[in-house]
């Protein structure tokens, strides 16, 4: 009989074993597909949506399109009014195209001879004192009240970053011209070097679309008053020639534009863990219509971030065929692309309480790269705000596609500060436990090499079963997840 027990207490302690070694699996992970992932994404990136960019038609047809596969899918409507929809307004500021520019009265036609990287709406009619080189300029000089032309230099400037195009006007600005804004230099006027050059089509475009922000934001209203010119080589001499002056009537637009939230809801199965929630974020707006690239202008936004978005729906099917104990929303945010402002917007204005959304699961590009590598953002301090959500994701990524994770991007001294750029930063600033799942940048990033037939529709479900064993876990377990004591951001 001591046997018998010995060997019932053996089979027992191996099945223990086993179960220990080999996780179950979350109950509907069979719901998420490739050919799902596929078809939505191809529907969704299609040329049809124009990009998707934020504040047109186009952005709201997309975005009336991801609500009526809510109602497919069976969410609830948890937008405003009993809508899937929650839309707010937009400010964009951009200048006038019957703004004039003159030097020395020879007429520059705007984006083409000169492009404005910082706006203003102001007169100007004042000399031109030529700075030279930038590198080896004189800035002892009295500047005030001069329009101040400066031959750039790309020397000391960090160019392997992504989009170097429109961030090298930037970089060029915060190292040679803002000190000498400070000093009362009325404009200045950057000569394009090769860099500018090569950059000048889309950096052109992106000073052309202005800024956007929300009401009371720090960009709804332009408050400089100091213009920033760029003009091509060509017109060096004119600026170095004696007595030229600078004749500049620009004229600043400021306009009210709607985007919206696409907001669906779960409800949970437990009485005491229902009102609590657990909310899904990535956004549908991409770049629209811009300068050719590759012999196409539609940028299409596939994996920035239309790869989130059905990664999102898949997650919703496998939580509508097996609800979990908390409620779980999936919020699409607007305009992401103009400044995280549907994420900022809803965080502001949610349609749950804000103190019970539990946890944000936010995803930003998950579908291109090596098809074995990821990238989880908020592990890192001080990015992380949640020991313990950190460890639901680690462990879910263990238990499914075991990603190799890199760890550099999440580090506060990456140049690209990649944290920073996507929708669970607002949520992050207010508290709430946020992680972001990325196989970060590629080269067709921002370009219409973004496309559907470029995504790895295998390492896309790969994302999309983590994001949902994730969510598994953070649903339905018995303690919603701690927030860090003491976190606060480098910036």
């Amino acid at each position: 009989m001591k046997q018998i027990n010995l060997a019932i207490a053996l089979f027992f302690l191996t099945i223990q074993s086993l179960v220990a070694q080999k996780p179950i699996a979350p109950p509907a992970l069979s719901t998420i597909t490739v050919a799902d992932l596929k078809k939505d994404l191809y529907a969704l990136a299609d040329a049809h949506y124009k990009g998707r960019s934020a504040g047109t038609i186009d952005e709201l047809k997309a975005s009336m399109w991801l609500g009526e596969q809510y109602r497919k899918i069976g969410l609830l409507p948890a937008g405003d009014d009993g809508t899937y929809f929650q839309y707010f307004n937009m400010w964009h500021n951009r200048m006038a195209d019957n703004s004039t520019i003159s030097i020395n009265n020879k007429v520059l036609t705007l984006w083409q001879d000169v492009t404005i990287a910082q706006m203003a709406h102001t007169q100007i009619d004042a000399p031109i004192l030529y700075m030279g080189d930038a590198a080896t300029m004189n800035t002892n000089q009295d500047v005030k009240g001069k329009v101040l032309a400066i031959e750039a230099n790309a020397t000391g400037i960090n160019l392997n970053v992504s989009l170097p195009t429109w961030r090298y006007s930037r970089s060029v600005l915060a190292k040679y011209g803002t000190a000498l804004i400070n000093k009362g230099a009325a404009a200045i006027i950057f000569i394009a070097d090769e860099v500018a050059e090569k950059a000048w089509a889309d950096a052109n475009e992106n000073n052309y679309r202005g800024t956007f922000d929300l009401d009371g934001g720090p960009n709804a209203v332009v408050k400089t008053t100091v213009p920033v010119l760029w003009v091509h080589a060509s017109t060096k001499p004119l600026l170095q020639s004696s007595g030229a002056t600078l004749k500049a009537n620009l004229i600043l637009e400021h306009l009210s534009y709607p985007s919206v939230n696409i907001v669906g809801l779960i409800k949970g199965t437990d009485k005491n863990l229902a009102s609590e929630y657990l909310l899904y974020s990535g956004h549908q707006d991409a770049h629209g219509i811009r300068n050719p690239q590759h012999n196409d202008t539609i940028y299409y936004g596939a994996d920035d971030n239309a790869s989130v978005d059905v990664a999102m729906m898949a997650n919703a099917r496998a939580f509508v065929k097996n609800p979990s104990k908390r409620s779980v929303l999936f919020v699409i945010h607007g305009a992401e692309e103009r400044g995280l402002l549907g994420s900022r917007y809803y965080s502001s204005h949610p349609t749950v309480p804000q103190k019970s959304i539990v946890a944000v699961l936010n995803g930003d590009m998950i579908g291109r790269n090596h098809p074995d590598s990821a990238a989880l953002l908020s592990v890192q301090a001080p990015h992380r705000n949640s020991a313990d959500l950190v460890a639901m994701a680690l462990s879910a990524n263990d238990e499914g596609p075991k990603f190799k994770l890199d760890t550099l991007w999440d580090k506060p001294t990456h140049v690209e500060g990649w944290y920073f750029r996507s929708d669970h930063l607002p949520y992050a600033r207010l508290g709430i436990p946020s992680i972001m799942y990325t196989t970060l940048l590629h080269p067709d990033y921002h370009t219409p090499l973004d496309n559907a037939q470029n995504i790895d529709y295998d390492k896309l479900k790969k994302m999309a079963d983590w994001m949902y064993r994730t969510g598994w876990k953070v649903a339905n377990a018995a303690v919603r997840p701690a927030t860090d004591a003491n976190f606060k951001l480098e910036r």
